[in-house]
């Protein structure tokens, strides 16, 4: 098997692939559509991060793709219906980049209360501007967190050590941890705090959901940041509010439109605007953090490569069968319907294939079952196999 692994991901999630005998090609930015189009044919596994989108285009021109992996924690940037469609797996790592991103935001929000990057500024300039004026400690201050998954959840216990009062919303149902209070809606969040911070997720009902009656709504001189995803906030509205006044400062990791790669230029309305911190899609950058996730995503690929385990994939029925002593190991992929899996052991044993272990898991209109043979499988049971109407994709592992 051969991996690409694009936008210099640690070194680590090559060396665990090249340890099972997958072939590693690494490239430092990401690719094109039309240079995934053109380039994916060499290739069986696929690893990104955010910059490379791998779209229904790419997994059509590719259907024989195994998986692809997400070395972070979005995973909008796969057409996921369309790998679905074509059995391709699709994993990422929900949970290795969270310390890294909730210690910016802290970070941050001290730096803006504290108004350090223009004390900074100045004194770059050399101008000793040695003032109290509009610098405050973070303890006792109102934090509002819309989203709360990993990150925010995990920002809530830190922003609470550090004496914060912390509030957040969340559409779905969520257990408030320590002393934090949820809020029924977003417009009550932004009523109640004094800086608002946003950790939603990726998906397209979230686009645009702070926008210019949201700022004009915040509490005058609050904070603002934005660390998850750049479509989720109107940043023309947003400069206005900070021009005004209205905003103290804002903090922004994340754009509508980003470079593909470093070096490239960038642009955005908030340029220029000294009460404004801009880092360029950093949050999960830390070497701790990388170095995780190419552990973390590099070992899902090689065990969904090697075994067929499915473990946390975004997209096919979770199974993690056991490393039962076999001949051959079917991986089979189909629709979910009534009576697939007694089709599938009839074809074995029309064949007098002996089936030594099977497993089985449904997602949605997927299923997934693998099947350990005790001998070897004929080039004429894979072609029945293949022939079951509802197969979507079937893999021999050796």
């Amino acid at each position: 098997m051969r991996a690409l692994l694009l936008e210099n991901l640690h070194p680590l999630a090559s060396s665990i692939l090249s340890e099972a005998g997958i072939e590693v090609e690494t490239r430092p930015g990401a690719l094109s559509e039309d240079e995934l189009v053109g380039c994916l044919d060499r290739y069986d596994l696929l690893g990104i991060r955010s910059k490379t989108e791998v779209t229904s285009r790419v997994l059509d021109a590719h259907p024989h793709l195994v998986a692809v992996g997400a070395f972070c924690i979005g995973i909008n940037q796969i057409d996921l219906d369309a790998a679905t469609r074509h059995g391709i797996a699709a994993f990422n790592a929900p949970y290795s980049n969270t310390r890294s991103v909730v210690e910016l935001a802290i970070a941050n929000i001290i730096a803006m209360a504290r108004r350090l990057t223009e004390r900074d500024k100045a004194l770059h300039a050399g101008v000793w501007d040695k003032s109290s004026e509009g610098s405050h400690e973070v303890r006792g201050r109102t934090l509002g967190i819309v989203g709360y998954g990993n990150i925010g959840s995990q920002l809530s216990v830190v922003a609470e050590m550090l004496g914060m009062q912390v509030y957040f919303y969340d559409t779905d149902e969520k257990l408030a941890l320590g002393n934090a209070r949820r809020c029924s809606s977003l417009e009550e969040l932004i009523d109640t705090v004094e800086t608002v911070t946003l950790h939603v997720d990726g998906r397209g009902g979230n686009a645009g959901i702070f926008g210019r009656q949201q700022f004009e709504r915040m509490r005058p001189r609050s904070l603002f940041l934005n660390l998850s995803r750049g479509f989720v906030v109107d940043y023309e509205a947003l400069r206005d509010a900070l021009v005004a006044g209205h905003i103290a400062g804002a903090a922004v990791d994340v754009f509508p439109s980003e470079p593909r790669r470093r070096g490239d230029a960038f642009d955005s309305p908030l340029l220029g605007l000294a009460n404004v911190i801009l880092t360029p899609h950093v949050g999960g950058s830390t070497e701790e953090a990388q170095e995780d996730i190419g552990r973390f995503v590099g070992t899902k690929l090689r065990d969904y490569a090697r075994t067929g385990s499915t473990a946390l994939s975004v997209n096919l029925p979770t199974l993690t069968p056991a490393r039962n002593v076999h001949a051959q190991r079917i991986a089979h992929i189909h629709q979910n319907t009534p009576g697939v899996l007694a089709h599938v052991n009839q074809v074995l044993a029309e064949h007098d294939v002996n089936i030594g272990g099977q497993v089985l898991a449904t997602r949605g209109q997927t299923g997934y079952v693998v099947t350990d043979t005790g001998s070897g499988l004929s080039s004429t049971v894979l072609e029945a196999l293949r022939s079951v109407p509802e197969t979507v994709r079937l893999r021999v592992i050796d």
